[in-house]
This record gives structure tokens, C-alpha cells and sequence, in this order.
């Protein structure tokens, strides 16, 4: 077998175990997941996540998904806790511990001081008889036959297997709170995530120039227009309504047209009902309505006005595309 060929059979064995393993966590999901989602979700206090190693890392993804779907989280390691970060937990907290064998010594020093605040613990752990499983309110099972490593040593399927939990835990938290997009838009600002939820049509025009002709401009003033205002398109006007669309496109039309272009105006190369969108639109919609009919760029236009311009290029560079 080439170098090649191993690679690749060793990176479609491992995928394939992984995903073994997390078809079989379906069978793991019991009436502890249930009751550990009402838990949080009628806990007065924040989700505080903790683990040690390559679990401690899930932990800290899992807090994350948590935070940005609208159950407030956050991460404690265990070994941090048990020399001085312990006052992380707060009274009405809900402590997850994550732990594949749940008898680590980390563990075992950090569940007793857990328990003794009277906050409720959740286990997350591959071992069900666990001293972790034992001690804790709720156990969600993630156990794995094997690890993907060849050694059945690296932390790999067990660590995706946490990883997956959280996930469902997070996605059921969000049902029912009822989070919604525009809930969604609140915590991703940023990003092209961000973007698609909250960024609108007027956002981006406001910041274009205007390009304006009048149906009895010649075509001279036309072409001078589209190319000041850089984007490739102005819109044509009839006392003040809007009528038509000229696009560089059929500037190059009108040239291969004809020979002579004197005498010619904007309502003689215009394009009649041109594709238009409202300012307060999100702008992943212009984007859609750009794809759909093949165009570079909107006009947009409130109430039979005329407002400006949303190009293909302003998408691109929000990251909307």
C-alpha cells in the first residue's frame, strides 16, 4: 500500500469510529438528559463548566455555545479550582463536570467541595460508575468503545462524544427559551454570522454615491455619471420617479450597436423595470435577489423613491458572501 493510500484509510478509520460513537450516544440519551436540561434551564444562577486535560478544552467550547445561545456560562478548571478559583461557583450555580473515566484525582478532590456548596451536579463522563456518576445529580453517558488513536491512548473519540453532549444540551437550552434570530443577531455582532442577522440594504447604500440621470440625459453625460459614481450602474429618473436602469453592460450594448451615439439619451438604452429592493431589508436577502437574476446590484427604493445603490462588491466585503 503507497504512503498516500494509508493516509487516507487511517483519516476515513478514524472518521468512521468517531461517527460510530456518536450514533451510539443517541442510545446513551436517557430521562437524566431531560431532567438535566430543566435544571439549567430553571436555574437561577450561571452554568459553570469544569474538567481537566483535553476535557477541560471541551469545556471551555461548550461555554461558549452555552454563552452565544442564551444560557450564561462559564469555564472553571479543575485544577485551577481546587487551588483558589473554587469561589468561581456561586450559590445558585449549576456545576458540569466533564470527565471521560470521572475518577481522576482532580476530580476526586473537586466533587466533595462542589457538593458541599449545595449546588446541583451534572456529570458528563464515559465511566457511569464512576466516583464522578456516583456523587453527581445527573450523569449523561458518553461512553465510547475506542478511542480513534490506533493506541486507543489519545483523547479523540471520547473528547468528540463530550463535545456532541454539550451540543444537544445547548440546542435543547435554546428551544426552549425560545432564542430566536434576531436573539442570535444580539450576541454576534461580529463576523459574517453577525452580519447576515443584523446588516441591512440602507447600511451599505448610505455609504455609496448616488447615481442619478434624467431620461433626457444624452448618453454622453450617461456613461460620465456611471463612471464617477463607480458603480457600474445609474439609475434614470422621469421628473423624479424612477423609470429605468442604465448598466455599463448596455453602454457596451449601445456601442456595438451604433456607429453614431449623438443624439442618443438615457431612455434610449435604458432598461425598463429594473430590479429594485427596500432600505430595510437585510442585506443576505440583496444578495439572494442578486444571485437569482444574475445581476451585479440593486437599486433601492422606499415609496416610489429613488435612494441609491446596493452592489454586489459592498456584500462581498461586509462578508456577506
Amino acid at each position: 500500500m503507497s504512503k498516500h493510500k494509508a493516509i487516507l484509510e487511517l483519516a476515513k478509520k478514524t472518521i468512521e469510529t468517531e461517527g460510530n460513537a456518536i450514533q451510539n450516544l443517541v442510545s446513551q440519551i436517557d430521562h437524566q438528559f431531560a431532567d438535566a436540561v430543566d435544571c439549567i434551564y430553571e436555574a437561577e444562577g450561571r452554568v459553570v463548566i469544569t474538567g481537566v486535560g483535553k476535557s477541560a478544552i471541551i469545556a471551555s467550547k461548550i461555554v461558549a455555545t452555552l454563552n452565544s445561545t442564551g444560557t450564561p456560562a462559564i469555564f472553571m478548571h479543575a485544577a485551577d479550582a481546587i487551588h483558589g478559583d473554587l469561589g468561581t461557583i456561586q450559590q445558585k450555580d449549576v456545576v458540569i463536570c466533564i470527565s471521560k473515566s470521572g475518577n481522576t484525582p482532580e476530580i476526586k478532590l473537586l466533587v466533595p467541595l462542589i457538593r458541599s456548596g449545595g449546588n446541583k451536579l451534572i456529570a458528563i463522563t464515559g465511566n457511569p460508575e464512576s466516583y464522578l456518576a456516583e456523587q453527581a445529580d445527573y450523569v449523561l453517558n458518553t461512553y465510547v468503545e475506542k478511542e480513534a488513536c490506533p493506541n486507543n491512548l489519545a483523547p479523540t473519540t471520547s473528547t468528540t462524544a463530550q463535545l456532541v453532549m454539550g451540543d444537544a444540551l445547548a440546542i435543547c437550552l435554546l428551544e426552549l427559551r425560545g432564542f430566536s434570530p434576531r436573539d442570535f443577531a444580539k450576541f454576534h455582532p461580529g463576523g459574517t454570522l453577525g452580519k447576515k442577522l443584523y446588516l441591512r440594504v440602507s447600511d451599505i447604500s448610505s455609504q455609496n454615491m448616488v447615481p442619478r440621470v434624467d431620461a433626457h440625459s444624452p448618453v454622453k453625460e450617461v456613461i460620465v455619471e456611471i463612471s464617477e459614481k463607480m458603480l457600474g450602474v445609474a439609475a434614470v429618473l422621469r421628473e423624479g420617479k424612477l423609470v429605468g436602469v442604465v448598466t455599463d453592460g448596455d453602454i457596451r450594448r449601445m456601442l456595438n450597436k451604433y456607429e453614431n451615439i449623438n443624439g442618443l439619451t438615457a431612455q434610449d438604452i435604458m432598461s425598463t423595470h429594473p430590479k429594485t429592493i427596500e432600505p430595510d431589508v437585510l442585506a443576505v436577502k440583496a444578495l439572494n435577489e442578486m444571485q437569482s437574476n444574475e445581476i451585479s446590484q440593486l437599486l433601492v427604493e422606499k415609496d416610489g423613491k429613488y435612494l441609491g445603490v446596493v452592489h454586489l462588491h459592498n456584500l462581498i466585503n461586509e462578508g456577506i458572501l
